[in-house]
């Protein structure tokens, strides 16, 4: 029987949702193993002068405990 645990994580990225995305899947796999899915809660945008700053997701991220 598998054990899964979720974490939730805050990521941005200049370019899009998928790269921010992308993003907090990288940076969560350096200390954590075995990530199984990504679940995108939220969806977000940060704006300067005008035009779009920043991209930002809050993802939940499913791994298996070992």
């Amino acid at each position: 029987m598998a054990v899964l645990k979720v974490i939730e994580v805050l990521a941005n990225s200049e370019k899009s949702w998928e790269d921010a995305t992308r993003n907090a899947v990288k940076k969560a796999s350096t200390s954590v193993n075995n990530i199984k899915s990504v679940y995108i809660n939220e969806q977000s945008v940060t704006v300067k002068n005008g035009d779009v700053d920043k991209y930002r997701v809050n993802v939940k991220i499913t791994f298996e405990i070992d």
